[in-house]
């Protein structure tokens, strides 16, 4: 996260807000035989919790269970021009926002699993195929038991999140109007938005 507090994000419900949004995560894990990442979609629960699930395959899926492991998940983010301020000797910066969620990890089993996956499934399915969603109501006899062998799935029990949103918020107004001109310039009326949200410009 950024040392400077002015770009700390402390609302918690927000946050988690925004991980359930964002959805696609990486989870690093640290082990006595190394330093592992992972990419995948996260599913907040209703009690505050994180799940997910990996290819048992998957070199990280030993150093998962019982271990702390790190969240992270990142929004919308733009470069920004020293060009674009009014004051002088000012220099580039990138716009972004970040959240890291740090949590213990057990094991699911193969029922919570299943609930997991009919979770995540619903989820993306009523946002991307509303008409027609995907159930694994449509699988053939046998085929999701025999798939769902292959994956592991994991619930994190939260110990800290943190969130930072670095917009050009500590900016005098001045510089702050000429980011969002600059950024409308760039076409980035997401930054433009993100901005405006931070600062109450």
């Amino acid at each position: 996260m950024h040392p400077n507090q002015v770009f700390d994000w402390n609302d918690r419900q927000e946050m988690l807000g925004f991980a359930a949004e964002r959805s696609f995560a990486h989870i690093f894990a640290a082990s006595d035989d190394g330093l592992f990442v992972v990419h995948v979609p996260i599913l907040v629960t209703q009690q505050g919790k994180i799940q997910f699930h990996v290819a048992r395959r998957n070199r990280i899926a030993p150093y998962l269970a019982g271990n702390r492991l790190l969240v992270s998940l990142s929004g919308r983010d733009a470069f920004q021009s020293a060009n674009w301020y009014v004051a002088d000797n000012q220099v580039p910066t990138w716009h972004y926002e970040t959240v890291e969620i740090e949590g213990e990890a057990r094991e699911l089993p193969e029922s919570e699993l299943v609930g997991l996956l009919d979770a995540l499934s619903d989820r993306f399915e009523r946002q991307h195929s509303p008409d027609k969603p995907w159930t694994r109501a449509k699988m053939g006899p046998g085929k999701f038991e025999a798939m769902i062998k292959a994956i592991v799935g994991f619930e994190l029990d939260l110990v800290e999140v943190r969130g930072t949103r670095k917009f050009n918020q500590h900016k005098s107004g001045d510089d702050l109007a000429a980011t969002i001109a600059g950024q409308e310039g760039a076409g980035r009326d997401d930054i433009v938005a993100a901005i405006r949200e931070v600062s109450g410009k």
